[in-house]
């Protein structure tokens, strides 16, 4: 009979691995992420398990896996090829947006760039009215013309959103069936299957987002399936939610747009659960990993979730953060803020002589310079071994050794002698630093919302979290 569950959860660094028998025994396991196909670290960890425990593959009732692979395919901007078909006249929806700034007054700021270029957004000549009346129909020998010249261009994914479709879906059911026609297999949504809503920027980016995705997506579920199958594992494989739910993985790879915030939403529920079961009605959860910070509000045993958010434009954030920053999803969420701060931060001095820590970040390929795998720029772990915060020998259960001299040398050339410090000030002013900027994520979910951080315990996970807990508690 099976009796074990077993926990996954990929980050930008680190992927770890828990099993969890009936019984209550718990086996871990942690790893380096595989960037090149994150598939391939869980199931040779999961193996490796199975070696360990004399687990098999029969023993396992189901697998639970957070993901951060959709976010960070909008974050790095790897996501697919996409086109767009909209009405006439709305091709540049994605490019004017809303008047949202993340600062107002902020005449440097720029909007990031729409995941579709625009020789890509293609229009047709149709309009429904706001009742849902057909006003001009749909040609479908232009839609024709349209998709040809789309799949010229080599799109890899098709977005559709018309005016006004969540009122009729006739039309774009129409080039629905075109397109599964002409080009069956392609990854492609239509707007009222997505977000069948009013907002006509809301529910393109949203559609775009979600097309965007999926190709990404499938492949890696569809490379995990097959990858479980490899080790005897034919168990439902289930992928959290961005509100903390759970999907199949074929309703995820339809639907991506709401594992979005698969990861985050996963610490937040286990944070949660956490809460309920030693009586703390307040809590701030605080996730930190190897490339962001997130944190969030449970309150009375609940957590705060949000209607919509935007990823992307440096900064993950629901009504939170910096709104209008990112690309928006209209989706439910729970509500957290997300700054790019993670152990693999980049350290660097900028021209006024000022150190900065990220948004960039090193990741798990090539890694902090402590790593050795070929990093070149110090980030917060190298700063955290030369403080003595890090055990060289122990990372990673021992089996990630650390090359503290290295993380000296470089830490020492690139930022201390430059600014005339001291190897250990320069490494303790770039954790002061990060622990500041993670600190904004705290307060927008807090005292920026009229809650008092005193009447709250710190729940700190993560690779780095507990790193830095106490010091941001202070």
């Amino acid at each position: 009979m099976a009796r074990f569950r077993v926990g996954v959860d990929i980050g930008g660094t680190f992927t770890d691995i828990v099993f969890l028998d009936d019984d209550g025994t718990v086996h871990t396991k942690k790893v380096s992420s595989s960037v090149d196909d994150y598939a391939r670290a869980i199931v040779e960890s999961i193996r490796e398990l199975f070696h360990e425990t004399g687990v098999a593959g029969h023993d396992v009732s189901e697998v639970l896996h957070g993901t951060t692979v959709a976010s960070n395919a909008i974050l790095e901007l790897r996501g697919a090829r996409t086109g767009l078909i909209t009405t006439k006249g709305f091709r540049d929806v994605l490019e004017i947006r809303r008047l949202r700034m993340p600062r107002l007054y902020d005449i440097a700021w720029q909007k990031p760039a729409p995941l579709v270029e625009r020789r890509l957004r293609m229009e047709v000549a149709e309009r429904i009215t706001a009742r849902g009346d057909v006003e001009i129909p749909l040609d479908p020998a232009e839609v024709e013309r349209v998709l040809d010249r789309l799949l010229g261009h080599g799109i890899e994914a098709l977005a559709v959103c018309l005016l006004n479709a969540y009122a009729n879906p006739a039309h774009e059911q129409q080039i629905k069936a075109i397109v599964e026609r002409r080009v069956p297999g392609m990854p492609f949504c239509i707007s009222t299957d997505v977000l069948p809503e009013i907002r006509e920027y809301e529910r393109s980016s949203t559609t775009v987002i979600n097309a965007y995705v999926m190709p990404v997506v499938q492949r890696y579920l569809r490379t995990l399936r097959a990858g479980l199958g490899e080790i005897a594992v034919r168990t439902p494989l289930l992928i959290i939610q961005s509100n903390g739910g759970l999907m199949t993985a074929e309703a995820a790879s339809r639907m991506p747009m709401h594992i979005i915030e698969s990861g985050p939403a996963a610490g937040v529920i286990g944070a949660q659960a956490l809460a309920r079961r030693t009586g703390m009605a307040k809590i701030i959860t605080f996730d930190m990993g190897g490339t962001t910070a997130k944190a969030s509000i449970v309150e009375d045993g609940e957590v705060n979730r949000a209607t919509e958010y935007s990823v992307g434009g440096g900064i993950m954030h629901g009504s939170r953060l910096l709104s209008g920053s990112g690309y928006q999803l209209r989706v439910p969420a729970i509500d957290l803020a997300e700054v790019g701060a993670g152990g693999g931060s980049i350290v660097w001095i900028d021209t006024g002589g000022s150190v900065q820590v990220g948004p960039r970040s090193a990741g798990a390929f090539p890694g902090p310079l402590c790593y050795d795998l070929g990093g070149t720029e110090p980030t917060i772990t190298d700063a955290n071994v030369i403080l003595g915060y890090l055990n060289p020998t122990h990372l990673v259960g021992g089996a990630l050794k650390l090359n503290a001299s290295r993380s000296h040398e470089v830490f020492e050339a690139r930022i201390a002698r430059p600014l005339g410090l001291e190897l250990a000030e320069a490494a303790y002013g770039a954790h002061l630093i990060a622990a500041s900027n993670m600190i904004r994520a705290i307060k927008s979910v807090s005292s920026e919302r009229g809650r008092d951080p005193r009447e709250y315990a710190l729940f700190a996970f993560g690779g780095n979290g507990p790193l830095f807990a106490a010091g941001m508690a202070r």
